[in-house]
């Protein structure tokens, strides 16, 4: 009896009472409040005003959105689940991102701006060339935001969702998805970007509070470190079931769990991998995935996309404290919810028998907070599944569109972009839907080593195409192309077995042969890195060069360049304006044969005259909503003098001196802090 009224405790609903569901409600006429606002100020019915926000954004927005991109409840389920397990080690996880992101203001948006590109595929293809690269690059990347976002923002989200109103886990997600869908699919990325901002303000306000909480209840910060070493399970103190030899590792704190900087060989996060693994990881995700450049490519100029990488990176010292460190006490004060080891216990209080770390963060949220605090922490994670969805979502819809739709018809309008841009979103949100499973069973129930683990197997080699095309004229798109699909076969030999042998926990270590899975997976990733990028440099040794006619503000070297540059895809453009021309011709020629042959003439008489069609005042709504216009309001297509003016100003990268010496200064700063932290810590 005692056992069945604990298992109906759990899954009582936390988050009930009027509090707590005023203060959802209002947050969430806020988000819908600025949404509407932001789209109102942007032209949504062009590709350039719906995919990136007209290009007239400020440093702060783009910070915050940077910041909120990132941060998505997998961060908040993940960081603090793989905190209560292992300690602080995860914090170099987002400590790592302070430094990368300042190589994407300094060094990769300079170049990708005075490219004249929206897409990272797109720059591929003017860089190198040729078609399947950008192809190949397009179908990657939306396989990469199924595996290692979507999937686990949307499983994360239903976790604690799961925890607050006992919902089973994929009503949740349909619930949220339903919402995040309805204001990415309408206001593209100004009504994200300006949503992110109040978003980050509400998710780090939030995160507060329940820091303050989590300290007060444990003692405060020294409380955290004296008492974390001994939160034990209590069915390790009694004789576990005899099914099970459950060694002491599976449920002591690691002895290294304060330190930084672990063991090169036999810890669970080695610092060399730490720090060249990671940031190969961190290269591909800051610097050249769709989701993070395009909020750079919104910006008014250069000088405010440089400080809103600032303001990120400052917003990226927090997750150790407001995530990593709560995630820590969630253990200390729920010592058999959290670390529990025996499988048919786990299973009983969160629905997995491989751990229950995942629960921590959640857990807290719902035993700590008082009524009211509650529903602001669901708020909290909310915001930031549906900023981190949201942004997910557009990009997607771009690179789709894009580099996919676009090659296949490319005679295609704006307007028919942009509802093929839509369309593919929703049929995103039924792909990933189904991969959860598999998320929730990865990496021994650890969400974040799950997602470091997939990008360690898959992001490598498109991060040694990007450096390597940015930063050196000689790769060509032969080695560019043969390096990638390698790169790919490597990476891929790794990460299908250990899905077919499942990657264990501690009490079921998994199968898979130490030859393929021994290697650490991010030390596998700084192997695949520089067999990629030997792989490409010695194919495009071998063969012929790229002239720099075609290299003007492609890459860094040459990004000041003011010479005329010769696109390497001006011939399928060209073959593009041929097939709409002879379209158009064909349609004219049609009408003239038709009006001839006195069809048109019974039409009106038939018919009548043909009035001008009207529209009725849903149909008007609706058309606004989504930013395609009717009737009257219907927008036109941008006239190729206005997208050549346009085009100009977003690939000036003139900077005020001033202000560049501000945001250099303040560069310096950031990096100086974030040193400190490392050492402090290490």
């Amino acid at each position: 009896m005692e056992q069945e009224s604990h298992v109906s405790e759990l899954q009582k609903p936390s988050i009930s009472n009027a509090a707590d569901i005023s203060v959802i409600s209002f947050y969430f006429v806020v988000v819908i409040g600025v949404g509407l606002w932001s789209m109102c100020r942007i032209n949504r019915g062009t590709v350039g005003g719906y995919f990136l926000a007209g290009r007239n954004m400020a440093w702060w927005p783009i910070g915050a959105s940077l910041f909120a991109s990132n941060i998505g409840s997998g961060h908040f389920v993940g960081l603090a689940g793989t905190g209560a397990a292992n300690g602080l080690a995860v914090a170099g996880f987002e400590w790592n991102a302070m430094f990368i992101v300042l190589l994407l203001g300094w060094l990769f948006v300079p170049v990708y701006l005075t490219a004249g590109v929206i897409t990272m595929p797109q720059y591929l293809k003017k860089r190198f060339g040729g078609r399947r690269i950008r192809l190949y690059l397009s179908i990657l990347s939306l396989l990469m935001y199924i595996f290692t976002k979507i999937s686990v923002d949307m499983f994360s989200g239903a976790v604690f969702i799961q925890q607050a109103l006992g919902w089973n886990i994929y009503v949740a997600v349909i619930a949220l998805l339903f919402i995040t869908t309805i204001y990415t699919v309408t206001g593209g990325l100004a009504a994200l970007m300006y949503t992110d901002t109040v978003q980050t303000f509400v998710m780090i306000g939030g995160a507060f509070i329940l820091m303050g909480f989590a300290f007060n209840e444990v003692g405060g910060y020294q409380g955290l470190f004296d008492k974390y070493m001994n939160a034990l399970p209590s069915q390790t103190r009694s004789p576990a079931p005899s099914l099970y030899n459950i060694s002491a590792s599976c449920y002591m704190p690691r002895e290294d769990s304060f330190h930084m900087i672990r063991d090169a060989v036999s810890s669970d996060l080695p610092w060399p991998a730490v720090i060249l693994g990671l940031s190969i990881n961190s290269l591909w995700y800051w610097c050249s995935d769709q989701v993070i450049v395009q909020r750079c490519l919104a910006g008014k100029n250069l000088t405010h996309v440089k400080a809103g990488c600032i303001l990120c990176g400052y917003l990226k010292l927090l997750p150790m404290f407001l995530m990593v460190m709560p995630g820590m006490i969630s253990r200390i004060l729920y010592p058999d919810e959290i670390a529990c080891v025996v499988p048919e216990e786990c299973q009983r209080i969160c629905g997995t028998d491989v751990g229950c770390s995942n629960i921590a963060y959640p857990k807290l949220v719902v035993s700590l907070m008082p009524s009211g605090l509650r529903g602001l922490l669901l708020a909290v994670m909310l915001a930031a599944l549906m900023s981190s969805l949201a942004s997910i979502f557009n990009s997607s819809g771009t690179l789709f569109t894009m580099d996919i739709y676009n090659r296949l018809r490319p005679q295609a309008r704006d307007k028919e972009l942009l509802i093929v841009g839509r369309v593919w979103i929703l049929l995103l949100v039924g792909v990933s839907i189904a991969w959860i499973p598999l998320v929730q069973a990865s990496q021994g129930g650890q969400l974040f080593d799950y997602i470091q683990s997939i990008s360690s197997y898959l992001a490598p080699p498109i991060a040694a195409i990007f450096l390597l095309g940015v930063f050196v004229k000689r790769v060509n798109e032969q080695g560019a192309f043969w390096g990638m699909i390698s790169g790919l076969a490597i990476g891929m030999a790794r990460m299908i077995p250990e899905f077919v042998y499942g990657t264990g926990s501690c009490l079921f270590p998994g199968t898979c042969p130490r030859l393929i899975c021994g290697v650490h997976y991010l030390y596998f990733a700084v192997i695949l890195f520089f067999a990629t990028a030997a792989i490409v440099m010695g194919l495009s040794l071998c063969t012929s060069p790229i002239p720099d006619k075609h290299l003007h503000r492609l890459v860094f070297s040459l990004r000041h360049s003011k010479e005329e540059r010769i696109d390497l895809d001006t011939e399928e453009e060209e073959e593009a304006n041929k097939r709409e021309t002879a379209r158009q011709r064909h349609q004219e020629q049609a009408e003239m044969a038709a009006a001839e042959n006195g069809e048109l003439k019974h039409v009106m008489e038939v018919e009548g005259p043909k009035a001008a069609p009207s529209h009725s005042w849903v149909s008007q709504c609706v058309g606004w909503f989504c930013g395609l216009g009717t009737g009257s309001q219907e927008q036109a297509e941008p006239s190729s003098d206005e997208k050549t003016e346009e085009m100009q100003r977003a690939m000036d990268i003139t900077e005020h001196p001033t202000w560049s010496t501000v945001v250099n200064i303040n560069a310096v700063i950031m990096m100086a802090l974030s040193m400190f932290l490392w050492g402090y810590y290490a």
